[in-house]
């Protein structure tokens, strides 16, 4: 019985699974995270908070299967990308972490490019105040005597491996969205560091993801009485994390994550960078392949406002969409670009606003959600199709994230993708349970592991009562985009 842990570090919330032989799932905790948003277009977390919330969550594992936990040999951690949380020489954070939705750099994304013309041809993609780079632009010219005490730049799921291990480390999948690093070779590039006023001695070492990254502390084994020795792997971007749970490894496998943002991403055999289409293309954690990803900047975190706004749940929205949707049809919803935080793929549009049309005095709330989740969907679309125009080649769509938990999210996806996508057992923990993949090859299990395939339990095909009807929709969408 091989005993090992996965955690995820969403935006809004962590989640944990502790699972035997990466198939039984043994016990689950979640613990939500909150946002700070001091100005508009800002967004930072307190990154002890992140600890604090992992400790928490392994807490409760612990209680509820001490004797499984005590067995544990291996934890892998995924996290929220693109944060900058600049640490000083003690390794203590300076400020709260910058993360990947906060809009602030706009004017470094220019000046980056300006200093690097090809730098969407060898990092992730082109400049957008979410990626990293900018954001040290901007701290290093609004908070310069913070930035005089940086002695290193941390990502998410590696601040709190620091906190478990002591270590400090990263590896390719994560350090491929600071825009410091070189994507195709996988090293930390000087000319870049040098563009965006980085000292590249203040990185972490690069190693793979799969790797030993360090080992849980005395004191950690202790409060949850593991035996121990614990590996803890270098671990995974979360959209790398969430694709390899969902069993993307080869090229042409394709999840698509609706979780707080939405992501496209595609397994791919070469490096297709796709800057001219706000593409991000990353190293993937299984070695030799890379990860082509289109971004929709506001998937369930629409869905979110919309319940904020109407006074209802996510729950009864999604019920009262599906009901209305099936007893009138479409057409009397107003039309929404659900754009909250800006459009990445594939305008690079950072400073586009949300915006909707059609309203009347019927306009009901189901109306509205039904807009919210058919205009991701359209997103998503355009995602994809971008992601073709570059080189990347969709094969096996499969869905995972919260938004799974919406059927009529999945019928309107599929519909606009014009494609069946698959739905797995455990959609909602492709992420953490990826991770645990990773954690069982740090403590020693063999690569192949990486490469088990997850078995579809559901497909969702392309809904022709709907298709005719939303396609004036999506034109009415573009129309709102171009408007």
């Amino acid at each position: 019985m091989a005993l090992h842990i996965g955690i995820d570090l969403g935006t809004s919330g962590i989640k944990a699974v502790l699972t035997e032989d990466l198939h039984r799932v043994i016990a689950v905790a979640s613990e939500p995270v909150v946002v700070s948003r001091p100005h508009v277009g800002w967004s930072e977390q307190d990154p002890d908070l992140w600890v604090e919330t992992v400790l928490t969550c392994l807490d409760r594992l612990a209680a509820e299967a001490p004797k499984e936990m005590a067995a544990v040999r291996g934890i892998g951690l995924s996290g929220q990308m693109l944060a900058a949380l600049i640490l000083d020489r003690d390794l203590r954070p300076l400020r709260p972490a910058m993360l990947w939705n906060d809009q602030r750099a706009l004017a470094e994304c220019a000046e980056l490019l300006a200093a690097v013309p090809d730098i969407g041809r060898r990092t992730n993609g082109t400049p957008d105040p979410g990626i990293t780079a900018p954001k040290l632009m901007w701290l290093r010219k609004h908070e310069p005597a913070l930035m005089d005490r940086a002695r290193m730049l941390m990502l998410t799921k590696d601040y709190v491996r620091l906190a478990l291990t002591g270590e400090v480390a990263t590896e390719p999948s994560d350090a491929g969205g600071t825009q410091l690093l070189d994507v195709a070779t996988g090293c930390w590039d000087p000319q870049l560091c040098a563009a965006a006023g980085w000292d590249p001695h203040y990185l972490p070492p690069i190693i793979d993801s799969w790797a030993e990254a360090g080992r849980l502390g005395p004191d950690l084994l202790a409060r949850w009485g593991i035996a121990g020795p614990v590996s803890v792997a270098a671990g995974a971007g979360d959209n790398m994390g969430s694709t390899l749970g969902a069993g993307g490894t080869r090229p042409g496998d394709t999840i698509l994550t609706i979780g707080t943002s939405g992501v496209a991403c595609i397994v791919d055999a070469a490096f297709h960078p796709g800057p001219e289409r706000a593409i991000l293309t990353s190293a993937h954690v299984v070695p030799q392949v890379f990860l082509s990803m289109g971004v929709v900047m506001s998937a369930t975190a629409s869905l979110d406002w919309v319940a904020q706004i109407t006074g209802r749940t996510v729950a009864d929205l999604d019920a009262q969409a599906t009901a209305w949707i099936a007893s009138e049809g479409p057409q009397a919803a107003p039309v929404f670009l659900p754009c909250l935080t800006g459009i990445r793929t594939p305008l690079n549009r950072p400073d586009m606003q949300g915006r909707l049309t059609g309203l009347h005095p019927g306009v009901t709330p189901a109306m509205l959600a039904f807009a919210t989740m058919e205009g991701i969907a359209f997103q998503f679309a355009d995602c994809i199709a971008a992601q073709q125009e570059v080189g990347a080649r969709p094969e096996r769509i499969t869905v995972v994230g919260g938004g799974t938990r919406s059927q009529l999210w999945l019928r309107l996806i599929a519909t606009g993708l014009e494609q069946p996508v698959s739905l797995i057992e455990g959609a909602d923990m492709a992420g953490p349970l990826g991770a645990a993949r990773l954690a069982a090859v740090a403590a020693g299990t063999s690569m192949s592991v990486l490469y088990e395939p997850v078995t579809a339990n559901r497909v969702i095909l392309p809904d022709s009562s709907i298709a005719e009807a939303i396609a004036p929709r999506r034109e009415a969408m573009r129309a709102l985009i171009m408007g």
